[in-house]
């Protein structure tokens, strides 16, 4: 459900959007994007799971929550289609493993800190509408593991990790050096797990691969 609210959140502000940029578009001259522009961008993003994996011993699947959060992010274009864009965000996701031999068992709660660089190529750079696809790279810091965990689960210690992560979204000028961004990643993100408990050590592999929505803002340099 909170999947759903997300897309149809971005769908309902891209639609009110539309109309009053297209009247713009006839009157205000774009800028476009020119090498050496550095853009610094703020955006309220939904991370979305995907889920899966496996549990040793138990058996089951890991699950990890949905969020939403406020992103900053930094893009600078080496010309005006080729730009390198750095996120730096922090989520708190419940996590747990359903469909074990013990049924759900609570794992409390983790932080996630995403740094992800991807390298983009700007279709269009000198239209107000400009798409963009890219590709590059994500390390995520897991930290702060904790909260109520089921019997009889001690502790809980999410291992950093390395993914690919893809990307692709669109700038929209609405100022000589402003723009709304929409924009949507996927990160290749399967950290290792370690649940201490009463009766022994569980090892899992946690398939989060979450997708990434954002909506923001953007002003140029």
């Amino acid at each position: 459900m909170i999947r759903k609210n997300i897309l149809l959140a971005g769908v309902a502000a891209f639609g009110l959007l539309a109309q009053p940029l297209c009247a713009q578009e006839a009157s205000t001259p774009v800028r476009g994007k020119e090498a050496g522009d550095f853009v610094i961008g703020a955006s309220i993003i939904g991370v979305v799971p995907m889920n899966g994996g496996s549990v040793d011993v138990i058996g089951g699947t890991h699950d990890v929550s949905n969020s939403v959060t406020a992103q900053l992010d930094f893009t600078y274009f080496f010309t005006p289609n080729l730009a390198v864009n750095l996120i730096a965000a922090t989520t708190r996701h419940d996590a747990e493993v359903s469909g074990s031999a013990l049924g759900v068992v609570d794992l409390g709660h983790v932080w996630a800190l995403p740094p992800t660089l991807t390298f983009q190529y700007h279709f269009l750079p000198r239209e107000r509408f400009s798409p963009y696809v890219g590709a590059g790279v994500n390390y995520t810091v897991f930290y702060g593991e904790g909260g109520g965990y089921s019997a009889p689960v001690t502790s809980v210690d999410v291992r950093n990790a390395w993914g690919l992560a893809l990307n692709a979204g669109m700038d929209i000028e609405i100022a000589p050096n402003w723009a709304l961004n929409l924009d949507v990643k996927w990160i290749y993100l399967r950290p290792d797990v370690a649940v201490e408990t009463t009766v022994g050590r569980i090892n899992a592999t946690a398939n989060i691969d979450p997708w990434i929505f954002g909506l923001g803002v953007r002003y140029r340099f």
